[in-house]
């Protein structure tokens, strides 16, 4: 009966430590995929910051899936995206420098997080700050952006 109790007790002890570490594990991955996240939006903040819209929307999906909510509605796709940030931000002086200020990176499914935070951007013509939250989802290896609501 001892031996029974003894091997009893071994198995529990090797099940808990292999689900902790199992936890430990994706608690690790979390973070490396949230700082994988926010190196993108850092990536951003400098392309846009020297007027790069091409280099700003590498971080979006390119795709005609790609769905942008803003003050104008409704946008489908990356290029219809892109088009638009050309035509609202024609100069350096409309991009000025951008700073995102990130409140959440909340993991919602597998491959899959939501960013919610503010931008802001600094320009000599006047400031324009809001707020978004957008969804990023690992495609071929990398994060990009699948869908934006920024006002």
């Amino acid at each position: 009966m001892k031996i029974t109790t003894k091997l009893l007790f071994l198995l529990l002890g090797i099940v808990i430590n292999f689900s902790c570490c199992k936890n430990t594990s994706f608690k690790e991955q979390e973070e490396k995929d949230k700082q994988e996240i926010i190196a993108v939006m850092k990536t951003q903040e400098k392309a846009w910051s020297s007027h790069d819209l091409e280099g700003f929307m590498e971080g979006y999906w390119k795709s005609d899936s790609l769905t942008f909510y803003g003050r104008s509605g409704v946008t489908y796709g990356w290029d219809k995206t892109l088009r638009n940030y050309k035509e609202g931000y024609p100069t350096k002086e409309d991009t000025g420098i951008l700073r995102f200020t990130i409140k959440e990176v909340s993991k919602i499914g597998e491959g899959m997080y939501y960013v919610m935070g503010a931008y802001h951007l600094i320009r000599d013509k006047g400031n324009a700050d809001g707020v978004f939250m957008i969804i990023f989802k690992k495609i071929h290896g990398k994060w990009k952006i699948i869908a934006d609501t920024s006002c």
